[in-house]
């Protein structure tokens, strides 16, 4: 039986050739590589800088350490997403504030973030849920208003455009956060990337990922030209140079990976369109989806039915997942008293949504196959 994962990475042979000859260099880490990753990636979505990291939640937690926030300060994010986004508040010592979403998109509802707004509130953190851009003029004004920061979560939407800007551009945000997970747009194994175009926030990112150590910009004078001084208690957060020539291979089909993405999601729109069973996400408001995943949504008669729909199709070969448990559920969180019923529309989103198998490399052929399985699978499971 043929099996179609929800996602998955593609590896050419000039990604491994780019790989192997990092390998066989000098410098397996702290190398050319990752300027030189650092660099494209800023010149891809527009940003003045650029810094990478091992994954994207250590990218989160760099970004959120630049902002400033720390303990006794509040931000505001949305629970539909990966736990990665409000934890690395959490590390900082901060407190999120879940604002509920736009049932359409799975983005955060902008029209309920100012009545969370508190004297505690140091920033918003948006997420481009599915990699479909967020309302960020409409935060901009808001953070603007309020002199806070905004620092977007756009794991989901390397590659997206809002309004014909491309997200990571920092146009209208502090700093954007990319993931190269394998089931993104481009990979590194794992990695992730801050984009700015401040450069107090490039310098304080580039010290925090590596110790809190510079080798520039002193504060004492330098003993000799062996001297480094730690600055502030940073991490362990290097990518290297064997995974940044990976992205730097990965990054030069991007557009191709992400035009592809947008022909497979058009396939699926003209297929789902005025089905009975659930409803899909539909572009609009000159928003360009990077598509990093394809989500349906069971319709308010099905939605009871999920979990036998969801097993069903797994059966079938279809390697579906759901995108996400609303945070606030997880048990670390209710241990923090957050309360089952603060977001309706998240968890009712929850109960509805169902992601499908949306990644470059599907054929024509494959895609056919898996929408004449769904139809299958819910015409069966709700007869």
């Amino acid at each position: 039986m043929k099996y179609f994962p929800y996602g998955h990475q593609y590896i050419s042979k000039g990604d491994v050739d780019a790989v192997v000859k990092v390998l066989q260099s000098d410098y397996l880490t702290q190398g050319t590589k990752i300027p030189e990753f650092e660099k494209l990636i800023a010149k891809t979505v527009g940003s003045r800088y650029a810094v990478v990291f091992n994954s994207g939640t250590s990218a989160l937690h760099a970004a959120y350490f630049a902002s400033g926030l720390g303990k006794k300060d509040e931000f505001i994010t949305t629970p539909m997403t990966f736990v990665a986004t409000s934890n690395a508040g959490l590390y900082l010592g901060a407190t999120p504030i879940f604002v509920d979403i736009d049932p359409k998109t799975g983005n955060i509802d902008t029209d309920l973030i100012e009545n969370k707004i508190t004297k505690k509130t140091k920033a918003i953190m948006p997420v481009h849920y599915s990699g479909y851009p967020v309302n960020l003029i409409k935060i901009h004004a808001i953070a603007k208003k309020y002199h806070l920061k905004i620092i977007d979560d756009a794991s989901h939407a390397l590659g997206a455009k809002y309004k014909g800007e491309k997200i990571g551009n920092c146009k209208y945000s502090d700093m954007s956060v990319f993931s190269f997970h394998p089931v993104k747009h481009i990979t590194t194994g794992e990695g992730g990337a801050v984009t700015t175009n401040s450069k107090d926030y490039f310098q304080n990112l580039l010290v925090f990922r590596t110790h809190g150590i510079s080798k520039d910009n002193f504060i004492k004078v330098p003993d000799g030209e062996w001297y480094y001084e730690m600055q502030l208690l940073g991490y362990n957060y290097r990518l290297t140079d064997f995974q940044a020539a990976l992205g730097i291979s990965q990054l030069a089909r991007l557009k191709s990976n992400v035009q592809r993405r947008r022909e497979i999601a058009n396939i699926y729109d003209k297929a789902f369109c005025d089905n009975p069973y659930f409803d899909y996400l539909e572009e609009k408001d000159k928003i360009k989806s990077a598509y990093h995943l394809y989500t349906i949504r069971l319709k308010d008669s099905y939605k009871e039915l999920k979990k036998e729909i969801f097993s069903n199709l797994r059966k079938g070969g279809l390697g579906v997942q759901v995108h996400y448990i609303p945070v606030y559920l997880h048990p670390y969180y209710q241990n923090l008293n957050y309360k089952k019923g603060m977001c309706s529309n998240a968890e009712d989103f929850y109960q509805k949504t169902i992601s499908i198998p949306m990644f470059p490399s599907l054929k024509n052929s494959e895609i056919n196959y898996i929408i004449r399985k769904i139809f299958e699978v819910l015409k069966s499971t709700t007869k």
